[in-house]
């Protein structure tokens, strides 16, 4: 590979990585809150296998400037996405207009790739089933702006850094 990775590349990635039966069952599964481990990437990429009680959920976020690709490996992940770009900053509260709601549901195999200025929140719906995960994103990401949704409006609540996750 010439050059940072494609959005189609790291779909590639995480699809070849969630069939990796191996990697997938070595992950240590919590019964309370998510698990992950940091895998490396194509390209120079960051990516990380995601272990999700059921139950469980990411909350809606961003990736800040990254692109990426997440493709579950087992169990089933529900994905909310919002289909419009957020104003890069300098706002506390939006109220959004209607139809910029999406889901899809994602069994196993099952990924997608996303652009820049991607909000959403994922959600492993099981009452007693986990799932796992593979997100692959580049750039490695700089942030992560966390947002609280209360019907139309949405708030940003807090903005992390590679610290508070790595």
């Amino acid at each position: 590979m010439t050059g940072p990775p494609t959005a189609a590349e790291l779909l590639d990635f995480a699809r070849r990585t969630a069939a990796d039966r191996a990697l997938v069952d070595s992950l240590p599964l919590d019964p309370e809150g998510r698990t992950w481990v940091r895998l490396d990437g194509p390209g120079g990429s960051e990516a990380w296998l995601i272990g999700w009680p059921p139950g469980t959920g990411t909350g809606w976020h961003d990736h800040a400037e990254s692109f990426g690709a997440f493709v579950t490996a087992r169990g089933s992940l529900t994905e909310h996405a919002l289909s419009v770009r957020l104003p890069a900053g300098g706002w506390k509260t939006l109220e959004l207009a209607e139809g910029l709601d999406r889901s899809r549901r994602l069994g196993p195999g099952d990924g997608r790739a996303f652009g820049r200025d991607h909000l959403h929140e994922v959600l492993n719906p099981s009452p007693d089933t986990h799932a796992v995960s593979v997100h692959a994103y580049y750039p490695p990401l700089p942030l992560i702006r966390r947002f609280s949704r209360t019907g139309p409006v949405l708030r940003l609540e807090q903005v992390e850094r590679p610290e508070d996750w790595q």
